[in-house]
């Protein structure tokens, strides 16, 4: 399970913190810079950024978005979290900023009760498998991968096959704290 005994949400000049709408635009150019990200709409990026705040998390620096991760708990499966974006920008990568996201993202209590991560990545993203085999590692959890989304039968040829990444069950320790996010305005 992520360590959240962070002294604070901020590392140095970056912040982590839920997201504003007011970030919507800068979430969008920010997936846009990251092939072979998916673009989503505009308008989803906004409802992300509000409705699913709590399941989102925006890496900030010097006033620039420089990190993203959305996710959200499964209404059908709510002990899993989804992860359902991540996007670092070019300037950001290298510090591990994306499993920094993750982390902080499963340390917030909107998450308590999370016992597996999950996340769908196609075969050839290297630097998704890197972060989630990653992840397991440093979580000592197992990481299982299946089919769950086909190329042919779901995306009719025109997008490559999801696979499920699974990782859990988490452990959780009780007695560490949530650094709190730095306030925006």
């Amino acid at each position: 399970m992520p360590d959240t005994n962070d002294s604070d949400a901020t590392d140095g000049a970056l912040t982590l913190r839920k997201p504003r709408v007011t970030d919507g635009p800068a979430v969008t150019a920010l997936i846009a810079a990251c092939p072979p990200l998916d673009r989503n709409s505009a308008y989803c990026n906004l409802v992300q950024c509000t409705h699913f705040a709590d399941h989102c998390v925006v890496a900030e620096r010097d006033g620039q978005v420089v990190g993203w991760v959305s996710g959200h708990r499964p209404p059908s499966n709510p002990d899993d979290f989804f992860v359902w974006q991540v996007a670092v920008s070019s300037a950001a990568r290298g510090q591990r900023l994306a499993s920094r996201m993750i982390d902080h993202l499963l340390g917030r209590p909107e998450q308590a009760g999370v016992t597996h991560l999950i996340t769908t990545v196609t075969d050839d993203n290297a630097a998704s498998w890197a972060l989630f085999n990653g992840l397991a590692r440093d979580w000592n959890a197992p990481l299982e991968r299946s089919t769950l989304f086909e190329r042919d039968a779901h995306f009719a040829g025109a997008h490559d096959t999801e696979y499920q990444a699974r990782i859990g069950p988490l452990t959780h320790n009780q007695n560490k704290s949530q650094p709190q996010e730095k306030q925006g305005q």
